[in-house]
């Protein structure tokens, strides 16, 4: 039976087309990876169906009854809640129901015995609901959400509106698999997870009966979770049974397939339109170059798709710092209470650090302390002379109105236009992309902006605060590729290790200073 059904779906912003005639089918138990580059439209996609952006043309069409869970990052969680209360409110259609059998029982007092017939069989109905549902150990539920994914550790009574990024996640995560719906529609779940509570939440879909729906960058995740994808690319959605390894394989066959048809088909093309260039003029062979005029005419002619521009990210180097980048004397880093025992880090020319741990124990708040963002609570931070610092911030909340354009030429002014388009492009954003403006980007194409500036700037110490957030396959690897290549010092927060392994000179793990329990 299909859950949600999409036909003919078109949709596109101002002259930038997202989706041409795009058709999709969820079946019940389905476990879909929703891949494709940055901007191919994928939480556009899921914007649409949710109802939260109208399309162009096209239908969508939920099974009746059906409860639809949305991890939306940008969901407002309110000053004063507690994550306690967030979590509760997974549980409101029940609390509600509990209401209404409780006006029920009130109501049966003056009730003639047919309304009290329908009455009783309209309470036992909710009552199956709410035992079906677990309504009766909600705390428990609660608690055994909240502890896998370490919300135990930051405190169920904390104010939300303090958490970080990674721990407002994980608040969002867990309201929304406590609400139990018969779809899971999950966009970049990972993003700001650490590595433990992402290897829950793996183990969490693996086991999961109903339908979801998965946009990830994250392939050893999808290849674990997921049993179908559909990958969107082109203005299309292709569906390819198997994990994302196997849609690999079988879509690289395709396009070998196909550009070897098209290589063939120019070829007839070629020599039919010599044929006919040739022989139209004469006499006796002037049908048999009509024949052939009529077969060219009436041709299926193949088109291979534009490629897509491969980011280039080559970091533009500052003269070389002294041996020392900095180091730390005693110092306790946090807010009103301590994050950390008293810390002697030293960090030299030439390290690659790459700091790990959980969310929430403290790794921005270091990277901050340590650029002098914020003060330490005691203790004191030396840096080393002739450092350019390069940052990358792991979130910017503000809004933008700026054209992509003017948000890099803002910065370096001395650029001529045409540069700063070139060097857009060369963080694999098209024409397209460059002339919009930066609040209608996707995650992905945010941070290339973000890093398109940073990588224009002259520097030798980069401090990157999970910089692969959002980011495409092809971006990570990029990515990867040019901070290997780096002659300078890194300071990276990460949760894949698969990224920074190959990075890393060092790894800091901040479990071990923290003063979080675990």
């Amino acid at each position: 039976m299909s859950i949600l059904t999409v036909t003919n779906l078109s949709h596109g912003f101002g002259d930038r087309a997202i989706f041409n005639d795009v058709s999709f089918r969820l079946l019940k138990g389905e476990h879909i990876g929703l891949i494709g580059a940055n901007g191919e439209g994928k939480s556009t996609f899921m914007n649409i169906v949710t109802g939260k952006l109208e399309p162009d043309a096209g239908k969508v069409e939920w099974a009746r009854n059906v409860r639809v869970g949305y991890l939306d990052q940008h969901a407002a969680l309110n000053k004063g809640a507690t994550i306690r209360d967030v979590l509760k409110t997974a549980f409101k259609y029940l609390f509600d129901m509990e209401a209404e059998i409780n006006r029920l029982y009130e109501a049966m007092a003056e009730a003639t015995p047919e309304e009290m017939e329908r009455m009783l069989e309209d309470v036992g109905t909710f009552q199956d609901t709410l035992t079906t549902n677990d309504f009766y150990v909600i705390d428990a539920k609660i608690e055994e959400i909240a502890r896998g994914l370490g919300l135990d550790d930051i405190g169920l009574d904390r104010d939300v509106h303090d958490l970080s990024g990674g721990q407002r996640t994980k608040v969002l995560l867990a309201k929304l698999l406590l609400e139990k719906p018969d779809i899971l529609l999950l966009d970049e779940p990972t993003n700001y997870l650490d590595e433990k509570h992402i290897e829950w939440l793996k183990r969490y879909l693996q086991e999961y009966e109903n339908a979801f729906v998965l946009i990830s960058h994250d392939i050893p995740f999808l290849n674990s979770v997921v049993n179908l994808i559909y990958h969107m690319a082109n203005q299309e959605l292709t569906r390819y049974v198997g994990d994302y390894d196997h849609f690999v394989s079988v879509y690289e066959a395709k396009q070998q397939q196909l550009e070897s048809a098209y290589k063939r088909q120019q070829q007839e093309i070629e020599d039919l339109k010599d044929f006919v260039a040739r022989n139209k003029a004469r006499v006796s062979t002037r049908n048999m170059a009509m024949s052939r005029q009529k077969k060219l005419d009436k041709m299926d002619v193949i088109e291979l798709a534009k490629e897509k521009p491969k980011p280039q990210f080559n970091f533009k180097e500052a003269r070389t710092s002294g041996k020392l980048i900095f180091e730390t004397r005693g110092l306790v880093i946090g807010y009103e209470e301590p994050l950390s025992r008293p810390l002697d880090l030293r960090m030299e020319r030439g390290q690659k650090v790459a700091l790990v741990g959980a969310n929430g124990i403290g790794k921005t708040t270091l990277l901050r302390s340590i650029l002098g963002e914020i003060r330490p609570l005691s203790g004191d931070v030396e840096k080393g002379d002739y450092l350019h610092i390069g940052y990358f911030e792991q979130e910017v909340k503000s809004s933008n109105g700026n054209t992509c354009i003017d948000e890099v030429w803002g910065e370096f002014p001395t650029m001529s236009q045409f540069e700063v388009r070139a060097a857009l492009a060369k963080c694999g954003l098209t024409t397209k992309h460059i002339e919009s403006k930066i609040d209608v980007l996707s995650g992905g194409e945010k941070a290339k902006v973000r890093l398109c500036k940073l990588i224009n700037r002259e520097t030798n110490v980069l401090v990157l605060d999970e910089p692969t957030n959002h980011l495409d396959v092809d971006a990570k690897e990029e990515l990867k590729r040019a901070l290997i290549a780096y002659k300078g010092s890194i300071l990276l927060i990460s949760h894949e290790p698969e990224f920074y392994r190959d990075v890393a000179t060092d790894v800091w793990n901040c479990e071990s200073w923290t003063t979080k329990v675990f």
